[in-house]
């Protein structure tokens, strides 16, 4: 029992340490595009993660220049290792996003309400379209994956069926010699008592003749 709490212990370090390394954060100042493999030749299956959002690290590339992520939305692709950290950076030097939002709103406001209402108006569809597109393009690369799947359980259901058609083949030669088997005993059997039933037919004929015969005894004598 003196051993159980030490071991727990480095169980739960371990545990951490391992959880931890499996999470990292987008840098960067602006959206990364989430990629349907590894590489920049695979289609967009998301159009942007946020710098600074967390994602959970599933693997990495052979080369180690793309990990397969997944976001807190449970949104799935692939993205330079470049772009991740092992923590999230925050700056404090330069205004954030939001607020450089809310000055420009606030200007734009100043000078033309209509013009205002209208960016806000197209900004919206902006991004209800980039909602749209990313659902879309995650369906299809969850359909892809799946696809995928089908194709290999379609090959190896080919395969099994070739291997059954190759063993009812191997079956159906085995019966057939067996048969063959089955026919040249049959003909050997019937041989034997053929020549069996010929030889008691011989004997029959033969063992009399090799029996002498006796001698009548004369009356005269």
């Amino acid at each position: 029992m003196r051993f159980s709490v030490p071991l727990l212990m480095l169980f739960l370090l371990f545990s951490n340490t391992t959880l931890a390394q499996d999470i990292r954060y987008v840098s960067g100042d602006q959206k990364v595009a989430l990629r349907g493999g590894a590489g920049d030749d695979y289609q967009i299956v998301h159009r942007g993660v946020s710098p600074g959002v967390s994602v959970i690290v599933s693997r990495t590339s052979d080369d180690g220049l793309w990990a397969d992520i997944t976001t807190e939305a449970g949104d799935t692709g692939w993205i330079p290792t470049e772009k991740l950290l092992l923590e999230p950076v925050v700056s404090t030097d330069t205004p954030t996003a939001a607020t450089a939002g809310e000055s420009s709103d606030a200007e734009l406001a100043e000078i033309d309400p209509t013009v205002t209402s209208a960016e806000i108006e197209l900004a919206d569809q902006i991004r209800i379209r980039d909602e749209q597109f990313n659902a879309i393009a995650q369906e299809l690369y969850r359909l892809k994956r799946i696809s995928g799947q089908a194709e290999q359980l379609d090959i190896d259901n080919r395969r099994l069926v070739e291997n059954t058609e190759n063993l009812r083949s191997e079956v159906e030669m085995l019966q057939a010699e067996n048969l063959r088997l089955h026919d040249k005993v049959e003909s050997e059997d019937f041989m034997n008592g053929a020549l069996a039933v010929l030889l008691g037919v011989v004997i029959a004929l033969v063992a009399p003749r090799l029996v002498p015969k006796r001698r009548k005894s004369s009356s005269w004598a």
